[in-house]
């Protein structure tokens, strides 16, 4: 039997540009705690490959510290490696590919040609992006039939579309006569047999915003003459998540009866909805920035009735509330919110307050 561990899209290096410098670092830093612990359950579960589908790094601008441990557990890692380097990490010679000198049992796929390493007990096929797009790198392949079981890992999507990132067809898939087909690219998990071929995409192995939430992880794969069995084996990385709480008269109570056990694992994106007075979202992200990993808070509450006091006076007030009570009445709800935000920040303006818009 044949043991296989995949993962994809790993995306080491990542600038999370959007969080302050510091969070970066940090979630720098557990992405390589995630390659830490992806080497650590190869060895658990005594693989016999460890494959990368490409995406293993986010760019060519890749600390030191990164490929040093990269290297470093590559090379205690009791499998065979093999990587197919992908869109975002294709292979040139300026590459951290080429330029780094990486374990003997690391092989690292050059060229978009499929290309083939016979071991005793399978053989391994693979290609690499040679730029940031590649197309129609499985068009025509066909493994060869020597008795042993055929993998290949290569990245790309599983589509009959023509596409930039190596679409692969169902034709060229069922025609391939592999028993394994490990990709990449694509960042949700999905299993797929097409012909007598196992496709696995295990999705990336850590979520790295909103819209990667749950939990993330890898394949652990066996493979033998009964057929291909496959698995996903998560990884302990922090999870992201958008979760939506109703607040009215007391948002501190409400927002606090709905923190869920696991939140300091949790990189959340909290959204208030609800019919409350404006929140003050500052006091509130003090309050709970601690229970969560890191803490988002998004107001979309509706006002309370007493936002139109005053409209219809004969003032300039007056008649600017009654003008945008008119067309908040005939609103939808998303709508609403941005009439009352107007609203309120006109209100306030209009009456000497300090003006600050979420």
């Amino acid at each position: 039997m044949i043991r296989i561990l995949h993962a994809a899209d790993l995306h080491l290096d990542s600038p999370f540009a959007v969080m302050p410098p510091e969070k970066a670092a940090k979630r720098r830093e557990e992405q390589r705690e995630v390659l830490t612990r992806l080497v650590r359950e190869c060895a658990a579960r005594s693989c016999d490959l460890l494959l990368l589908s490409g995406d293993l790094f986010d760019s060519d601008e890749v600390y030191r510290d990164t490929t040093d441990l990269l290297c470093r557990l590559l090379g205690q890692c009791p499998a065979k490696v093999f990587i197919a380097p992908g869109n975002h990490d294709f292979w040139s010679p300026a590459s951290v590919y080429a330029t780094v000198r990486w374990p003997e049992n690391v092989h690292i796929f050059q060229s978009e040609e499929i290309t083939a390493v016979h071991l005793d007990q399978v053989t391994v096929y693979g290609a690499a992006f040679t730029g940031p797009h590649a197309s129609g790198l499985l068009h025509g392949f066909r493994a060869a039939q020597d008795g042993l079981p055929s993998v290949m890992v290569i990245h790309g999507e599983l589509s009959d579309r023509e596409g930039l990132y190596n679409s692969i067809s169902v034709a060229d898939v069922a025609a391939s006569r592999l028993d394994y087909l490990a990709l990449g690219h694509i960042h949700e998990d999905s299993l797929r047999s097409v012909g007598g071929t196992t496709v696995g995409i295990p999705g990336c192995a850590m979520g790295r915003g909103f819209d990667e939430t749950g939990e993330k992880g890898a394949f652990y794969v066996e493979l033998d003459s009964a057929g291909c069995r496959v698995q996903p084996v998560a990884l302990g990385a922090k999870q992201y998540l958008r979760m939506q709480v109703e607040v009215h008269g007391d948002p501190m109570a409400d927002i606090a009866a709905s923190i869920p056990a696991d939140a300091k694992q949790l990189i959340c994106r909290l959204t208030l909805t609800g019919d409350c007075p404006t929140p003050d979202l500052e006091a509130l992200h003090r309050s709970f920035d601690g229970s969560f990993d890191t803490l988002q808070i998004v107001d979309h509450t509706l006002p309370p009735r007493e936002l139109w006091e005053g409209a219809g006076e004969d003032s300039l007030k007056g008649l600017f509330l009654q003008r945008l009570q008119a067309i908040y009445d005939r609103s939808d709800d998303e709508d609403k919110r941005t009439v009352a935000l107007a609203a309120r920040l006109g209100r306030d303006l209009m009456e000497g307050r300090e003006v600050r818009a979420e």
